[in-house]
Protein backbone atom coordinates (compact mmCIF):
# COMPACT_ATOMS: atom_id res chain seq x y z
CA UNK A 1 0.00 0.00 0.00
CA UNK A 2 1.21 3.49 -0.77
CA UNK A 3 2.35 5.42 2.29
CA UNK A 4 0.41 8.48 1.13
CA UNK A 5 -2.84 6.48 1.29
CA UNK A 6 -2.12 5.41 4.87
CA UNK A 7 -1.37 8.99 5.92
CA UNK A 8 -4.62 10.58 4.75
CA UNK A 9 -5.94 11.08 8.35
CA UNK A 10 -2.56 11.44 10.06
CA UNK A 11 -1.19 14.75 11.31
CA UNK A 12 2.51 14.98 10.41
CA UNK A 13 4.77 17.42 12.28
CA UNK A 14 7.83 16.97 10.03
CA UNK A 15 8.62 14.92 6.96
CA UNK A 16 11.81 14.00 5.16
CA UNK A 17 11.54 12.20 1.84
CA UNK A 18 8.56 11.51 -0.46
CA UNK A 19 5.35 9.85 0.75
CA UNK A 20 4.69 7.99 -2.50
CA UNK A 21 6.75 5.02 -1.32
CA UNK A 22 5.22 1.52 -1.44
CA UNK A 23 4.99 -0.08 2.03
CA UNK A 24 5.19 -3.89 2.18
CA UNK A 25 4.62 -4.37 5.92
CA UNK A 26 4.46 -2.79 9.38
CA UNK A 27 6.66 -3.40 12.43
CA UNK A 28 7.45 -1.82 15.79
CA UNK A 29 10.29 -4.25 16.51
CA UNK A 30 13.44 -3.65 14.46
CA UNK A 31 14.10 -7.41 14.45
CA UNK A 32 10.89 -7.96 12.46
CA UNK A 33 11.58 -5.36 9.81
CA UNK A 34 11.88 -6.57 6.22
CA UNK A 35 12.51 -4.81 2.92
CA UNK A 36 9.97 -2.05 2.33
CA UNK A 37 8.50 -2.04 5.85
CA UNK A 38 7.33 0.96 7.85
CA UNK A 39 9.04 1.02 11.25
CA UNK A 40 7.36 2.66 14.26
CA UNK A 41 9.90 3.79 16.87
CA UNK A 42 7.88 3.32 20.06
CA UNK A 43 9.07 4.84 23.34
CA UNK A 44 9.16 2.26 26.13
CA UNK A 45 9.83 1.89 29.84
CA UNK A 46 13.04 -0.08 29.34
CA UNK A 47 14.06 0.56 25.74
CA UNK A 48 13.29 3.28 23.19
CA UNK A 49 12.51 2.31 19.61
CA UNK A 50 14.20 5.53 18.50
CA UNK A 51 17.54 3.97 19.41
CA UNK A 52 16.87 1.08 17.00
CA UNK A 53 16.21 3.18 13.89
CA UNK A 54 19.68 2.27 12.45
CA UNK A 55 18.90 -1.45 12.82
CA UNK A 56 15.48 -0.98 11.22
CA UNK A 57 16.82 0.90 8.22
CA UNK A 58 19.68 -1.59 7.84
CA UNK A 59 17.04 -4.34 7.67
CA UNK A 60 15.28 -2.52 4.81
CA UNK A 61 12.78 -0.12 6.40
CA UNK A 62 11.45 2.29 3.78
CA UNK A 63 9.62 4.46 6.31
CA UNK A 64 10.48 5.50 9.88
CA UNK A 65 7.82 7.06 12.09
CA UNK A 66 8.88 8.54 15.42
CA UNK A 67 8.10 11.23 17.98
CA UNK A 68 11.69 12.47 17.80
CA UNK A 69 13.60 13.82 14.83
CA UNK A 70 16.78 11.94 13.85
CA UNK A 71 20.07 13.80 13.49
CA UNK A 72 20.92 12.08 10.19
CA UNK A 73 18.85 10.64 7.35
CA UNK A 74 19.22 8.00 4.65
CA UNK A 75 18.26 9.19 1.17
CA UNK A 76 16.11 6.16 0.36
CA UNK A 77 14.05 6.31 3.59
CA UNK A 78 11.04 8.49 4.39
CA UNK A 79 11.09 9.91 7.93
CA UNK A 80 7.96 11.18 9.68
CA UNK A 81 7.69 12.92 13.04
CA UNK A 82 4.32 12.69 14.82
CA UNK A 83 2.99 13.78 18.21
CA UNK A 84 1.94 10.28 19.31
CA UNK A 85 3.55 7.37 17.50
CA UNK A 86 1.38 4.72 19.19
CA UNK A 87 -1.86 6.37 18.07
CA UNK A 88 -0.39 6.93 14.60
CA UNK A 89 0.58 3.26 14.42
CA UNK A 90 -2.93 2.10 15.33
CA UNK A 91 -4.57 4.36 12.72
CA UNK A 92 -2.10 3.35 10.00
CA UNK A 93 -2.57 -0.32 10.90
CA UNK A 94 -6.33 0.04 10.51
CA UNK A 95 -5.85 1.54 7.04
CA UNK A 96 -3.19 -0.97 6.02
CA UNK A 97 -5.36 -3.96 7.00
CA UNK A 98 -8.36 -2.36 5.26
CA UNK A 99 -10.40 -1.33 8.27
CA UNK A 100 -11.22 -4.82 9.58
CA UNK A 101 -13.74 -3.52 12.13
CA UNK A 102 -15.85 -1.54 9.66
CA UNK A 103 -19.37 -2.66 8.84
CA UNK A 104 -19.75 -5.36 11.51
CA UNK A 105 -20.75 -5.30 15.21
CA UNK A 106 -17.73 -4.64 17.43
CA UNK A 107 -18.12 -4.96 21.21
CA UNK A 108 -15.44 -3.75 23.62
CA UNK A 109 -15.60 -4.88 27.26
CA UNK A 110 -13.58 -2.97 29.83
CA UNK A 111 -13.35 -2.84 33.63
CA UNK A 112 -11.31 -4.52 36.35
CA UNK A 113 -13.26 -7.75 36.76
CA UNK A 114 -15.62 -9.82 34.63
CA UNK A 115 -14.29 -9.02 31.15
CA UNK A 116 -13.39 -12.58 30.17
CA UNK A 117 -16.64 -14.14 31.40
CA UNK A 118 -18.69 -11.53 29.55
CA UNK A 119 -16.85 -12.12 26.27
CA UNK A 120 -17.52 -15.87 26.54
CA UNK A 121 -21.20 -15.22 27.24
CA UNK A 122 -21.51 -12.72 24.41
CA UNK A 123 -19.78 -15.11 22.02
CA UNK A 124 -22.41 -17.76 22.80
CA UNK A 125 -25.29 -15.29 22.45
CA UNK A 126 -24.03 -13.94 19.12
CA UNK A 127 -23.61 -17.47 17.78
CA UNK A 128 -27.17 -18.25 18.83
CA UNK A 129 -28.28 -15.15 16.91
CA UNK A 130 -26.53 -16.37 13.75
CA UNK A 131 -23.26 -14.45 13.96
CA UNK A 132 -19.75 -15.86 13.57
CA UNK A 133 -17.82 -13.82 16.17
CA UNK A 134 -14.07 -13.53 16.67
CA UNK A 135 -12.94 -13.03 20.29
CA UNK A 136 -9.81 -11.38 21.66
CA UNK A 137 -9.04 -11.59 25.38
CA UNK A 138 -6.97 -12.70 28.33
CA UNK A 139 -7.18 -16.43 27.64
CA UNK A 140 -6.78 -16.54 23.85
CA UNK A 141 -7.55 -14.96 20.49
CA UNK A 142 -9.95 -17.19 18.58
CA UNK A 143 -12.26 -17.60 15.63
CA UNK A 144 -13.86 -20.83 14.48
CA UNK A 145 -11.45 -23.66 15.17
CA UNK A 146 -8.39 -21.41 15.32
CA UNK A 147 -7.10 -20.49 18.77
CA UNK A 148 -4.00 -18.34 19.25
CA UNK A 149 -2.15 -17.92 22.52
CA UNK A 150 -2.88 -14.62 24.23
CA UNK A 151 0.22 -12.54 24.88
CA UNK A 152 -1.73 -9.62 26.38
CA UNK A 153 -5.38 -9.09 27.26
CA UNK A 154 -5.40 -6.64 24.34
CA UNK A 155 -2.47 -7.10 21.93
CA UNK A 156 -0.44 -4.34 20.28
CA UNK A 157 -2.36 -2.54 17.52
CA UNK A 158 -0.31 -4.02 14.67
CA UNK A 159 -0.92 -7.58 15.84
CA UNK A 160 -4.55 -6.86 16.69
CA UNK A 161 -5.44 -5.30 13.34
CA UNK A 162 -3.63 -8.04 11.43
CA UNK A 163 -5.51 -10.80 13.29
CA UNK A 164 -8.82 -8.99 12.89
CA UNK A 165 -8.20 -8.68 9.16
CA UNK A 166 -7.31 -12.36 8.94
CA UNK A 167 -10.41 -13.45 10.86
CA UNK A 168 -12.60 -11.18 8.72
CA UNK A 169 -11.25 -12.87 5.59
CA UNK A 170 -12.05 -16.25 7.17
CA UNK A 171 -15.68 -15.24 7.73
CA UNK A 172 -15.88 -13.42 11.07
CA UNK A 173 -18.87 -11.05 11.01
CA UNK A 174 -18.63 -9.74 14.60
CA UNK A 175 -15.78 -8.95 16.99
CA UNK A 176 -15.76 -9.11 20.78
CA UNK A 177 -12.69 -7.96 22.66
CA UNK A 178 -11.51 -7.34 26.17
CA UNK A 179 -10.10 -3.83 26.34
CA UNK A 180 -7.46 -3.37 29.04
CA UNK A 181 -6.48 -0.08 30.65
CA UNK A 182 -2.95 -0.51 29.30
CA UNK A 183 -4.36 -0.89 25.78
CA UNK A 184 -6.43 2.27 26.15
CA UNK A 185 -3.56 4.24 27.68
CA UNK A 186 -1.19 3.07 24.92
CA UNK A 187 -3.67 3.61 22.05
CA UNK A 188 -3.66 -0.06 21.02
CA UNK A 189 -7.38 0.02 20.17
CA UNK A 190 -7.45 3.39 18.43
CA UNK A 191 -8.78 2.94 14.92
CA UNK A 192 -11.29 0.27 15.96
CA UNK A 193 -14.87 1.18 15.09
CA UNK A 194 -16.68 0.23 18.30
CA UNK A 195 -20.46 -0.21 18.20
CA UNK A 196 -20.98 -1.29 21.83
CA UNK A 197 -18.83 -0.59 24.89
CA UNK A 198 -19.38 -2.41 28.21
CA UNK A 199 -18.17 -1.11 31.58
CA UNK A 200 -18.03 -3.77 34.31
CA UNK A 201 -16.51 -2.11 37.39
CA UNK A 202 -13.38 -0.41 38.66
CA UNK A 203 -11.42 -1.57 41.71
CA UNK A 204 -7.73 -1.14 42.63
CA UNK A 205 -5.53 -2.92 40.05
CA UNK A 206 -2.46 -2.03 37.97
CA UNK A 207 -1.72 0.87 40.31
CA UNK A 208 1.98 0.14 39.84
CA UNK A 209 1.39 1.45 36.30
CA UNK A 210 -1.44 3.98 36.73
CA UNK A 211 -0.34 5.25 40.19
CA UNK A 212 -3.88 5.98 41.39
CA UNK A 213 -7.55 5.15 40.72
CA UNK A 214 -8.23 8.45 38.97
CA UNK A 215 -5.57 7.73 36.35
CA UNK A 216 -6.81 4.16 36.06
CA UNK A 217 -10.36 5.37 35.43
CA UNK A 218 -9.16 8.01 32.97
CA UNK A 219 -7.63 5.23 30.87
CA UNK A 220 -10.84 3.16 30.97
CA UNK A 221 -12.94 6.22 30.21
CA UNK A 222 -11.19 6.73 26.84
CA UNK A 223 -13.23 3.86 25.41
CA UNK A 224 -16.44 5.80 26.08
CA UNK A 225 -15.32 9.41 25.69
CA UNK A 226 -13.05 9.12 22.63
CA UNK A 227 -13.39 5.78 20.83
CA UNK A 228 -17.07 4.81 20.99
CA UNK A 229 -18.26 7.64 18.76
CA UNK A 230 -21.98 7.28 18.05
CA UNK A 231 -22.11 3.75 19.50
CA UNK A 232 -24.06 2.54 22.51
CA UNK A 233 -22.81 1.63 25.99
CA UNK A 234 -23.84 -0.83 28.70
CA UNK A 235 -22.81 0.54 32.10
CA UNK A 236 -22.78 -1.09 35.54
CA UNK A 237 -24.86 1.20 37.73
CA UNK A 238 -23.81 -0.66 40.89
CA UNK A 239 -20.28 0.71 40.47
CA UNK A 240 -19.44 4.29 41.50
CA UNK A 241 -17.35 4.91 38.39
CA UNK A 242 -20.13 3.41 36.31
CA UNK A 243 -22.58 5.92 37.77
CA UNK A 244 -20.13 8.68 36.85
CA UNK A 245 -20.19 7.50 33.23
CA UNK A 246 -23.98 7.42 33.28
CA UNK A 247 -24.09 11.01 34.54
CA UNK A 248 -21.92 12.00 31.60
CA UNK A 249 -24.27 10.31 29.13
CA UNK A 250 -27.72 9.42 30.55
CA UNK A 251 -28.68 7.89 27.18
CA UNK A 252 -26.43 4.92 27.82
CA UNK A 253 -28.11 1.78 29.11
CA UNK A 254 -27.61 0.83 32.75
CA UNK A 255 -27.54 -2.59 34.35
CA UNK A 256 -27.33 -3.49 38.01
CA UNK A 257 -28.97 -5.29 40.89
CA UNK A 258 -31.14 -2.36 41.99
CA UNK A 259 -34.47 -1.67 40.32
CA UNK A 260 -33.20 1.77 39.33
CA UNK A 261 -31.06 0.08 36.66
CA UNK A 262 -32.73 -0.41 33.28
CA UNK A 263 -31.71 -4.08 33.26
CA UNK A 264 -31.99 -5.72 36.68
CA UNK A 265 -32.85 -9.09 38.29
CA UNK A 266 -36.50 -9.96 38.64
CA UNK A 267 -36.11 -13.36 40.27
CA UNK A 268 -32.73 -15.05 40.79
CA UNK A 269 -31.67 -18.25 42.56
CA UNK A 270 -28.00 -19.07 43.05
CA UNK A 271 -26.75 -22.56 43.85
CA UNK A 272 -23.75 -24.84 43.57
CA UNK A 273 -24.74 -25.68 39.98
CA UNK A 274 -25.42 -22.22 38.63
CA UNK A 275 -27.79 -19.27 38.40
CA UNK A 276 -31.48 -19.55 37.44
CA UNK A 277 -34.15 -16.85 37.20
CA UNK A 278 -35.07 -13.87 35.08
CA UNK A 279 -34.06 -10.26 34.35
CA UNK A 280 -36.38 -7.35 33.66
CA UNK A 281 -35.29 -5.18 30.73
CA UNK A 282 -36.72 -2.32 28.63
CA UNK A 283 -37.54 -5.01 26.06
CA UNK A 284 -39.31 -7.47 28.33
CA UNK A 285 -38.28 -10.37 30.53
CA UNK A 286 -35.18 -12.46 29.80
CA UNK A 287 -35.04 -15.93 31.35
CA UNK A 288 -31.67 -17.01 32.78
CA UNK A 289 -30.36 -20.54 33.20
CA UNK A 290 -26.58 -20.37 33.51
CA UNK A 291 -23.94 -22.80 34.69
CA UNK A 292 -21.90 -19.93 36.11
CA UNK A 293 -21.35 -20.13 39.86
CA UNK A 294 -21.45 -17.17 42.20
CA UNK A 295 -23.38 -14.02 43.01
CA UNK A 296 -20.81 -11.80 41.26
CA UNK A 297 -21.69 -13.52 37.98
CA UNK A 298 -25.14 -11.91 38.12
CA UNK A 299 -23.41 -8.68 37.08
CA UNK A 300 -21.67 -10.47 34.18
CA UNK A 301 -25.00 -11.91 33.02
CA UNK A 302 -26.68 -8.49 33.30
CA UNK A 303 -23.91 -6.94 31.20
CA UNK A 304 -24.31 -9.66 28.58
CA UNK A 305 -28.08 -9.22 28.33
CA UNK A 306 -27.74 -5.43 28.09
CA UNK A 307 -25.09 -5.51 25.36
CA UNK A 308 -27.01 -8.14 23.38
CA UNK A 309 -30.19 -6.07 23.51
CA UNK A 310 -28.26 -3.04 22.28
CA UNK A 311 -27.42 -5.19 19.25
CA UNK A 312 -31.17 -5.87 18.90
CA UNK A 313 -30.81 -9.58 19.54
CA UNK A 314 -34.10 -11.20 20.54
CA UNK A 315 -34.65 -12.23 24.16
CA UNK A 316 -35.17 -15.92 23.37
CA UNK A 317 -31.84 -15.99 21.55
CA UNK A 318 -30.14 -14.28 24.47
CA UNK A 319 -31.57 -16.86 26.88
CA UNK A 320 -30.59 -19.77 24.66
CA UNK A 321 -27.08 -18.40 24.15
CA UNK A 322 -26.50 -17.96 27.88
CA UNK A 323 -27.67 -21.52 28.54
CA UNK A 324 -25.35 -22.87 25.84
CA UNK A 325 -22.30 -20.81 26.83
CA UNK A 326 -19.10 -22.75 27.31
CA UNK A 327 -17.46 -22.87 30.71
CA UNK A 328 -14.91 -20.11 31.08
CA UNK A 329 -11.43 -21.62 31.66
CA UNK A 330 -10.08 -20.78 35.09
CA UNK A 331 -13.19 -18.92 36.26
CA UNK A 332 -14.56 -20.97 39.15
CA UNK A 333 -13.69 -23.98 37.04
CA UNK A 334 -14.53 -27.29 38.72
CA UNK A 335 -11.93 -30.04 39.09
CA UNK A 336 -13.60 -33.41 39.55
CA UNK A 337 -12.40 -35.73 42.33
CA UNK A 338 -13.39 -38.78 44.36
CA UNK A 339 -13.26 -37.06 47.76
CA UNK A 340 -16.62 -35.29 47.38
CA UNK A 341 -14.79 -31.95 47.60
CA UNK A 342 -16.04 -29.04 45.50
CA UNK A 343 -12.65 -28.03 44.07
CA UNK A 344 -12.54 -24.79 42.08
CA UNK A 345 -9.83 -22.87 40.22
CA UNK A 346 -10.30 -19.13 39.72
CA UNK A 347 -8.36 -16.21 38.26
CA UNK A 348 -9.23 -13.79 41.10
CA UNK A 349 -6.00 -11.86 41.63
CA UNK A 350 -7.16 -8.57 43.16
CA UNK A 351 -8.55 -7.87 46.60
CA UNK A 352 -12.02 -7.05 45.32
CA UNK A 353 -12.20 -10.02 42.92
CA UNK A 354 -11.09 -12.44 45.64
CA UNK A 355 -13.54 -10.98 48.15
CA UNK A 356 -16.43 -11.26 45.69
CA UNK A 357 -15.59 -14.89 44.92
CA UNK A 358 -15.16 -15.84 48.58
CA UNK A 359 -18.26 -13.98 49.68
CA UNK A 360 -20.25 -16.08 47.21
CA UNK A 361 -18.56 -19.36 48.06
CA UNK A 362 -18.99 -18.83 51.78
CA UNK A 363 -22.77 -18.86 51.27
CA UNK A 364 -22.79 -22.20 49.48
CA UNK A 365 -23.62 -25.40 51.32
CA UNK A 366 -20.21 -26.69 52.39
CA UNK A 367 -18.58 -27.80 55.62
CA UNK A 368 -15.35 -25.78 55.36
CA UNK A 369 -13.94 -23.28 52.88
CA UNK A 370 -10.22 -23.75 52.18
CA UNK A 371 -8.54 -21.06 50.08
CA UNK A 372 -5.09 -21.24 48.49
CA UNK A 373 -3.84 -17.94 47.11
CA UNK A 374 -0.67 -16.05 46.25
CA UNK A 375 0.27 -12.68 44.80
CA UNK A 376 2.34 -11.99 41.68
CA UNK A 377 5.71 -10.30 41.79
CA UNK A 378 6.69 -7.09 39.98
CA UNK A 379 3.09 -5.93 40.31
CA UNK A 380 1.18 -3.56 42.61
CA UNK A 381 2.26 -4.59 46.15
CA UNK A 382 -0.59 -2.70 47.84
CA UNK A 383 -3.09 -5.42 46.94
CA UNK A 384 -1.18 -8.18 48.77
CA UNK A 385 -2.37 -7.46 52.33
CA UNK A 386 -5.87 -6.74 50.98
CA UNK A 387 -6.05 -10.17 49.35
CA UNK A 388 -4.74 -11.80 52.53
CA UNK A 389 -7.38 -10.04 54.63
CA UNK A 390 -10.16 -11.12 52.27
CA UNK A 391 -8.97 -14.71 52.34
CA UNK A 392 -8.82 -15.07 56.12
CA UNK A 393 -12.13 -13.24 56.61
CA UNK A 394 -14.16 -15.70 54.56
CA UNK A 395 -12.11 -18.91 54.71
CA UNK A 396 -11.80 -21.50 57.44
CA UNK A 397 -8.25 -22.16 56.29
CA UNK A 398 -6.06 -19.94 54.11
CA UNK A 399 -2.89 -21.30 52.52
CA UNK A 400 -0.63 -18.53 51.25
CA UNK A 401 1.81 -19.54 48.54
CA UNK A 402 3.69 -18.30 45.47
CA UNK A 403 1.92 -17.11 42.34
CA UNK A 404 4.21 -15.70 39.62
CA UNK A 405 7.01 -14.19 41.71
CA UNK A 406 8.86 -12.99 38.60
CA UNK A 407 12.00 -11.13 39.68
CA UNK A 408 10.85 -10.47 43.25
CA UNK A 409 11.87 -12.62 46.21
CA UNK A 410 8.91 -15.00 46.84
CA UNK A 411 9.59 -14.94 50.57
CA UNK A 412 9.37 -11.16 50.61
CA UNK A 413 6.03 -11.24 48.76
CA UNK A 414 4.68 -13.81 51.20
CA UNK A 415 5.85 -11.73 54.15
CA UNK A 416 3.67 -8.86 52.89
CA UNK A 417 0.77 -11.26 52.45
CA UNK A 418 1.33 -12.69 55.95
CA UNK A 419 1.41 -9.17 57.42
CA UNK A 420 -1.98 -8.48 55.86
CA UNK A 421 -3.44 -11.55 57.54
CA UNK A 422 -1.92 -10.74 60.93
CA UNK A 423 -3.19 -7.15 60.67
CA UNK A 424 -6.77 -8.43 60.88
CA UNK A 425 -5.92 -10.71 63.83
CA UNK A 426 -5.86 -13.94 61.84
CA UNK A 427 -4.07 -16.87 63.53
CA UNK A 428 -0.98 -18.39 61.95
CA UNK A 429 -1.45 -22.08 62.58
CA UNK A 430 1.09 -24.53 63.90
CA UNK A 431 1.21 -28.05 62.47
CA UNK A 432 -0.84 -29.35 65.41
CA UNK A 433 -3.49 -26.62 65.01
CA UNK A 434 -3.60 -27.26 61.28
CA UNK A 435 -4.21 -30.98 61.70
CA UNK A 436 -6.87 -30.35 64.34
CA UNK A 437 -8.85 -28.18 61.88
CA UNK A 438 -8.59 -24.82 63.65
CA UNK A 439 -9.36 -21.65 61.71
CA UNK A 440 -6.43 -19.54 60.48
CA UNK A 441 -3.66 -19.55 57.88
CA UNK A 442 -0.35 -21.15 56.95
CA UNK A 443 2.41 -20.07 54.58
CA UNK A 444 3.75 -22.67 52.13
CA UNK A 445 6.11 -21.01 49.60
CA UNK A 446 6.17 -23.86 47.04
CA UNK A 447 2.85 -23.86 45.16
CA UNK A 448 2.86 -27.57 44.32
CA UNK A 449 3.47 -28.50 47.95
CA UNK A 450 0.78 -26.06 49.03
CA UNK A 451 -1.76 -27.62 46.66
CA UNK A 452 -0.96 -31.11 47.89
CA UNK A 453 -1.36 -29.94 51.46
CA UNK A 454 -4.71 -28.37 50.69
CA UNK A 455 -5.97 -31.59 49.09
CA UNK A 456 -4.73 -33.71 51.98
CA UNK A 457 -6.65 -31.53 54.44
CA UNK A 458 -9.88 -31.30 52.44
CA UNK A 459 -12.66 -33.61 53.59
CA UNK A 460 -15.94 -34.69 52.03
CA UNK A 461 -18.32 -31.73 51.83
CA UNK A 462 -15.53 -29.12 51.92
CA UNK A 463 -15.02 -26.44 49.30
CA UNK A 464 -11.47 -25.87 48.05
CA UNK A 465 -10.57 -22.74 46.06
CA UNK A 466 -7.26 -22.19 44.24
CA UNK A 467 -7.17 -18.49 43.41
CA UNK A 468 -4.93 -16.19 41.43
CA UNK A 469 -3.78 -18.08 38.35
CA UNK A 470 -6.97 -19.48 36.85
CA UNK A 471 -6.43 -20.49 33.22
CA UNK A 472 -2.68 -19.84 33.29
CA UNK A 473 -0.60 -22.94 32.61
CA UNK A 474 2.70 -21.52 33.75
CA UNK A 475 4.63 -19.90 36.58
CA UNK A 476 7.10 -17.08 36.01
CA UNK A 477 10.12 -17.69 38.23
CA UNK A 478 12.66 -14.93 37.78
CA UNK A 479 12.57 -14.34 34.03
CA UNK A 480 11.83 -17.99 33.20
CA UNK A 481 8.34 -19.27 32.34
CA UNK A 482 7.86 -22.88 33.48
CA UNK A 483 4.83 -25.10 32.95
CA UNK A 484 2.45 -25.11 35.93
CA UNK A 485 -1.32 -25.53 35.73
CA UNK A 486 -3.39 -25.38 38.93
CA UNK A 487 -6.02 -27.64 37.37
CA UNK A 488 -3.46 -30.30 36.50
CA UNK A 489 -1.81 -30.04 39.90
CA UNK A 490 -5.17 -30.39 41.65
CA UNK A 491 -6.06 -33.52 39.68
CA UNK A 492 -2.67 -35.07 40.39
CA UNK A 493 -2.95 -34.21 44.09
CA UNK A 494 -6.38 -35.84 44.32
CA UNK A 495 -5.02 -38.95 42.61
CA UNK A 496 -2.19 -39.35 45.08
CA UNK A 497 -2.50 -41.58 48.13
CA UNK A 498 -2.99 -38.92 50.76
CA UNK A 499 -1.84 -41.16 53.60
CA UNK A 500 1.61 -41.37 52.01
CA UNK A 501 2.07 -37.60 51.84
CA UNK A 502 4.50 -35.91 54.21
CA UNK A 503 4.62 -32.15 54.58
CA UNK A 504 6.84 -29.80 56.48
CA UNK A 505 4.52 -27.06 57.68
Amino acid sequence: MLLSKMLKDIEIAKQYGPADVEVSGLACDSRRVQQGFAFFALPGALTDGFDFIPQATAAGAAVVISERWPATFLENVCYLQVANVRRTMALIASEYYRHPTAGIPVIGVTGTNGKTSITYLLEAVLRQAGYSPAVFGTIEYRFGNEKLESTHTTPESLELMQMMGKFRMQGADAIILEVSSHALEQHRVDGIEFDIAVFTNLTPEHLDYHQNLDNYFASKRRLFSELLGQGSAAINRDDGFGRQLLRENPAWCSFGEEKSAQVHPLDIRIGRDGIVGSFLTPHGQVDIDSGLIGHFNISNLLATVTAAQLLEIENREISAGISAAAKVPGRLEKVENDKDVLALVDYAHTGDALEQVLKTLSKLDSKRLITLVGCGGDRDPSKRPVMAAASVEYSDLSIFTSDNPRTEDPQQILQQVRSGALAVDAVELSKMQLESGEKGFVVIPDRRTAIRLAVSLAKAGDLLLLAGKGHEDYQILGTEKVHFDDREELMLAFQRTVSEEKYNV
